[in-house]
Order: structure tokens, then C-alpha cells, then sequence
């Protein structure tokens, strides 16, 4: 058991507002601030524990997204991997956070990789919170393109049922002129009733 690796998982934790902050946690038995994140439990899966230790730890529901990587070193003399995930936090917390934790705070990039106690973590941080952030824009700008997208077919749509709609109404328009006279028809009637009236006038 001595040299047997444990094994963790947490995550980069990012909620939105004016502008995207990182979650970073400060632990009740070490006052030390740390990224969220914790050991697995007996046959758990690193996301499912990533997943629970996060919203745990900060009290917000999350939605996962990238894998960003894991950090390796050794605790009280065993080797110990932490695998992260990017993760999309909603905007207000659904749970009060463990008693293990005695604060969250909500930081900008920079300011959450100054807060965190641990040199390998601040490294990581400063590396995987850059791309976690450029996932981030990315996928909001497919989002706001996927919204435009959806919108042209609609305007197409109307177009189309327009069209129809007219072509509809020609075609009632060509098959009620075999019931009634056309206008030149009907100017023709015209013409040949004042001429008769005055030639019977003329007589």
C-alpha cells in the first residue's frame, strides 16, 4: 500500500458574467487555496469524481467540458494524480459547499492563479486556464452562429410559404376564368352592346 498511486480529479471551473472568473477554494484543514477538486471513491470514474468533488466544493452545478490535463507529485510519500476538467459553472450556487471548505472565491485568470498555495498548481492554472478560456469563446461563437444559421431557414420558410400562398391564388385566379369572363372579354361584350344601340339609334 505504501508506494500504491492515489488518484484525484477536479476541475478549472468557469462562470460567466461581464467577464469569465475562475472558482478557486480554500481548505478548512490547511487554510490553503487550492483548485477544486478531491480523491475518487471505491470503483467511482475520474469524471463522475471530478464532477461530484466540484460541485461539492463550490456549490454550483456544472456542466463538463474539455479534459485539460492532470498534475502529478508525491503526498506524504505516495504518487498522486489529479486529472482536471474544464467546467461551464452556472451563475448562482444550488448548495451550500462542504465542511471541509471555508471559502470559494470567484477570480479573474490571473488573479486565480496568484491565490492558489501550491507552485505546480499556479504553473497549471496559467498554462490549461488560457485554453479553457479559448475553448470557452470558441464555443460561444459557434453558438451565436449556430442562432444566425437557424434564423435564415426560417426567413427562407416565410419566403417559400409566400410563394406557395401566391401560386395558390394564381391558379384559383386561372380556373375561375372558365366560369367567369376575362376583362377584355367582358370590354368586348361591351363594345358590341353600344354598337348595336347605335345603329338601332341611327335607323
Amino acid at each position: 500500500m505504501a508506494g500504491k498511486t492515489v488518484h484525484a480529479a477536479g476541475g478549472i471551473v468557469v462562470r460567466n458574467g461581464r467577464r469569465p472568473l475562475i472558482a478557486v477554494v480554500q481548505r478548512a484543514k490547511d487554510e490553503l487555496w487550492v483548485l477544486p477538486r478531491g480523491k475518487l471513491k471505491f470503483n467511482e470514474s475520474a469524471l463522475a469524481g471530478a464532477r461530484r468533488e466540484v460541485v461539492e466544493e463550490t456549490g454550483h452545478r456544472v456542466r463538463v467540458r474539455e479534459f485539460l490535463g492532470a498534475i502529478t507529485y508525491r503526498a506524504r510519500g505516495r504518487p498522486k494524480v489529479v486529472q482536471f476538467w474544464c467546467m461551464q459553472a452556472e451563475v448562482n450556487p444550488s448548495r451550500d459547499v462542504m465542511k471541509d471548505i471555508i471559502a470559494v472565491e470567484w477570480l479573474p485568470l490571473s488573479a486565480a492563479v496568484r491565490r492558489l498555495s501550491y507552485p505546480l498548481e499556479r504553473l497549471f492554472l496559467r498554462n490549461v486556464g488560457r485554453v479553457a478560456l479559448r475553448q470557452r469563446r470558441r464555443r460561444l461563437a459557434r453558438k451565436g452562429g449556430s442562432q444566425v444559421a437557424k434564423a435564415k431557414p426560417h426567413h427562407r420558410a416565410a419566403k417559400t410559404r409566400g410563394h406557395k400562398t401566391r401560386l395558390r391564388r394564381a391558379t384559383t385566379s386561372r380556373g375561375r376564368t372558365s366560369k367567369v369572363a376575362s376583362p377584355s372579354a367582358a370590354r368586348a361584350g361591351q363594345a358590341t352592346i353600344l354598337q348595336r344601340v347605335l345603329e338601332r339609334l341611327s335607323q
